[in-house]
Parts: structure tokens; sequence; C-alpha cells
């Protein structure tokens, strides 16, 4: 009886690789995104830094406020014959492919530019949380089995970083070959003479960005549709309400109440804000503090593959020393070379060497929260039984505080460089710049690793805690379908 059910519980290879490949969209959107929209809205839309750092505020802030909406929306989403959250993911691709597509476009006004990009990235930020709140949600649909589900969540955090690693090509390397010649001057650029040259290769940039985001929007349509034909949800799975629908106020409440969580969720915003901030900026440090401006898309590149090849090991390492201490380990190890990357001279090949390890930790950052969001959940189940279907509104509550306060950091950073007095497509930077950009790349996200990592000290759930309650989980899971079972051939024999 138990090995059948084991079996029935079981994913198969080809189930696993299908789910994974559903979470390369939002990677490869994200990658190219965190690692070159700064820089696009600043050096080929030409915004001023203040209204560059508004769009991404907002956007951002925009992003946090669509993902606990959407979770309640789908929490409430009746089951259909593909599902509860693969048509949410069909639905969404369409408008998520073109507003990306035009976030990348420069329109041909110069008083609305603020407005059209506010508007298309806040529209598909709202069409990617309606594809990745349901994708995210949808690992808890695939199996009971806490190990099949943990083997899924690596197969997905693999193709994930391969997912950054292909937007960060693909952009990168489109992009790169591009580059328009930067302005020598001291004087702002609306004021410079532009000659026929430098308008041709500014022309010639803007058509790169746009056919690298062409590109990546056929890889979107094709993942969705792989995603779709290739994953099942489980009905059996879904377990009914108990409760009638809440606000967003109940919900938070629910999520924040429960003590794993809210620590989980805190440590992790502290450590995810780190490494977002080294996204965000490292393209203008590369550029400009380093001086590679014809070498950041490959600077760049180093690092995702360095985090793609690192994934089997963490995904080792968690099983083999726990999740926690892969926690400690995997975060702590990017400081020495956070560090170090600061205190280079412009040495290039030193700089790919130290980047490359730097990927390392960049990896234990992918895989580690939605490898213990799965734990969270399974404890807050076993802790409240009579208290079901909430899932998606414990993943879409952990979005939601990364993606705000990210858009905070992003707002700030940005704030932070035009009152150094950044200088737009300029071929150097004040020192003022410079000190600017070593900071939000090196020591603000060290300080924010170390809160993280405190937070951490108090997080419940160790080895022994989550097997206990892998354990007891099963016990009820099998109780309830054992119930279910006598209930059923009660009734026939009536």
């Amino acid at each position: 009886m138990q090995i059948n059910r084991d079996q029935k519980h079981r994913l198969s290879v080809c189930s696993k690789l299908c789910f994974a490949i559903g979470g390369a969209p939002y990677q490869i959107t994200g990658s190219a995104l965190g690692f070159f929209l700064q820089i696009y809205l600043l050096d080929v839309a030409q915004l001023d830094p203040f209204y560059a750092s508004i769009i991404l505020f907002v956007g951002r802030a925009w992003d946090a406020v669509t993902d606990p909406t959407v979770g309640f929306l789908v929490s409430r989403s009746p089951w259909t014959r593909y599902g509860r959250m693969l048509p949410w993911i069909v639905f969404s691709t369409p408008l998520a492919v073109l507003s990306y597509f035009l976030i990348w476009f420069v329109p041909p006004i110069e008083q609305g530019k603020v407005i059209w990009y506010l508007i298309f990235y806040c529209l598909f930020q709202t069409m990617q949380t309606c594809f990745h709140v349901p994708y995210s949600a949808l690992t808890m649909f695939l199996s009971s089995d806490q190990k099949e589900r943990d083997s899924a969540t690596a197969y997905r955090m693999t193709v994930e970083v391969l997912g950054t690693l292909i937007g960060t090509a693909i952009q990168g390397q489109i992009v790169g070959g591009a580059i328009a010649p930067c302005i020598k001057s001291n004087r702002s650029p609306a004021v410079v003479e532009v000659d026929k040259s430098v308008s041709y290769s500014y022309r010639l940039q803007k058509n790169a960005y746009m056919t690298a985001s062409g590109v990546i929007c056929g890889i979107y349509i094709l993942c969705a549709i792989i995603l779709f034909s290739g994953v099942k949800e489980r009905r059996e799975l879904v377990r009914p309400k108990s409760e009638p629908p809440m606000s967003f106020i109940q919900g938070l409440r629910l999520v924040m109440g429960h003590g794993p969580y809210a620590k989980l969720v805190m440590g992790f915003l502290f450590t995810s804000l780190a490494f977002m901030l080294l996204e965000g900026n490292f393209a203008l440090f590369c550029s400009y503090t380093l001086g590679f401006r014809n070498n950041f898309q490959n600077i760049l590149l180093v690092i995702m593959i360095s985090a793609t090849l690192m994934i089997p090991f963490w995904q080792w390492f968690l099983t083999k020393f726990g999740k926690k201490t892969a926690v400690y380990i995997g975060t702590t190890s990017v400081i020495p070379f956070m560090i170090l990357l600061v205190c280079l001279e412009s040495n290039l090949i030193m700089t790919f060497v130290v980047t490359f390890a730097a990927g390392v930790s960049v990896a234990a950052a992918f895989l580690l929260p939605w490898s213990m969001l799965p734990d969270v959940i399974d404890d807050f189940q076993l802790k409240n039984p009579g208290s079901r279907g909430h899932e998606a509104i414990f993943y879409s509550f952990y979005v939601f505080f990364t993606k705000f306060a990210s858009g905070v950091s992003l707002g700030i950073s940005t704030l932070s460089l035009n009152f150094a007095g950044y200088v737009t497509n300029g071929c150097s930077q004040p020192d003022a710049v410079h000190l600017t950009l070593r900071m939000l790349v090196s020591a603000a996200p060290i300080v924010l690793i170390l809160l993280g990592l405190i937070i951490f000290i108090v997080y419940p759930i160790n080895e022994v805690v989550r097997l206990n309650n892998r354990k007891e989980l099963q016990k009820l899971r099998d109780s309830e379908q054992d119930s279910e079972t006598d209930s059923s051939d009660s009734g026939n024999v009536v």
C-alpha cells in the first residue's frame, strides 16, 4: 500500500523538466531588466536619473502590490479542466510579451517618455505576476511528497539560473555589439552637438535593444507552451477551503502571524536586497568605475555561467548538511569577493576571476528561498489543519515583500547617482559617482547580508523539525485519504 502511494506521488523526469522550463521566462526577462534597464533608461532612452528612479521605483512598487492581489484571485479561482493555476499562465502570456517588447522601444516623443515607460513597465509587471504567482504556487500541486517537490524545485532553480544566463547572454551580447560612443564633454548631453556617426551608432543601439527583446519574447512564448503541455495539476491535492475569502489585511495577518514564515521572509528580504542592489548597479559599475564599457556584458555572463554550474552543488549541499546551514555558507561566501571587487584596479582578467567566484553565492541565493518556502507552508498546514487553500497567498506575500523592497532600493540607488552628478552616456563620471557605485555594489549589500543572517539565527525549522513535519504531515494526509476511502466504501455498501 505504501509503495503504491510512493509511486503515485512520484514525478517523472519529463514532468519536472516541463515544470522547470516554465520558470525560465520570469528569470530571462528579470535578468534583462535587472541588469540592463537602469543603464538603458539613462544612456539609451536618455532620461534624467531622477525620472529613471521614479520609473524603477513605481514599477517595482506596483509589481509588489499586484502580487498579493493576484495571489488572492488565484486562491479563489475555480477548478477547470486544465487546473486552477495553468489558465492564469496561458491568458497572461500574450499581454506580457507585448508589454515587455514595448519597454525596450524608444518612443518618438520627448515629453511622454516617462509616461510611456511607466505604463508598459507596470503592465508587464502585472502580466508577469499573473504568470509567476500561479506558477510558484503550482509547486504544492505537483505532489504531496516533500522529496518530489524539493526535486522539482531543484530542476526549476537550475533552469531558472540557466534562464538568467540566457537572458544575460541574449541581452548582453546583442546590445554589447552595438554600444554607442560615449560623449566626451563635461556639459549636459542635451547641449552637446552629436555628429552623424554618433547618431547612427545610437540608432543601432536602440535597434539592438529591440532585437534582444524580440528574441526573449519568442522564448517566453515557447516556455509557456511547454509548461502548459507537460504539467498537470493534481486535483486530489486541492484541499477544500474551510474559511471564507479573506481581505488583504486578513491575508497579511495570516501569513505574518506564522512565526517561521515571518522570519524566513524577513531573512531572505535582506539577503535578496543585497543581490538586487548588486544586480541593478553592476553594469554601471563595470562600465564606469572599472572602465570596462565594452566588456561589461561578458562580465555579467561569467557570473551567470558560474551560478548555473553551481546549482547542482547547492542542491547536494542542502540535502547533505541542511538548508539552514546552506543559507549561512552560501550567502557569506560572496562577502570576500564583494570587498575584493571594489578594491581591484581595472584588471579585466582578475575581474573575471572574482566575478566567477561570486557566482557561486548567487546560485545559493537563487535556490534557497524557493526550496525553503514549501517547508514553511507544510509547517503551517500541520499546525493549522483546519485552515486550507492558502498556498498562493504565502507565495504572493513573499514576492510582495521582496519586490517592494527591491523597488525602494533601485529607486534610491538611481536617485543617489543623480545626487552624485551622474553624466548620461559620458565617457567618465565624477568621483562622487564612482564612490556611490562602490557603496551600492559592496558596502550596502554586505550590511544587508549580515542583517539577514542575524534573523536566520532564530529561524526555527532546522533539519530535525523539517523531517519531523514531513512525517507528521504525511500521516495526516494518509489518514485523510483512508477516511475518504472508508466513506466511499460505506456509501457504496448503502
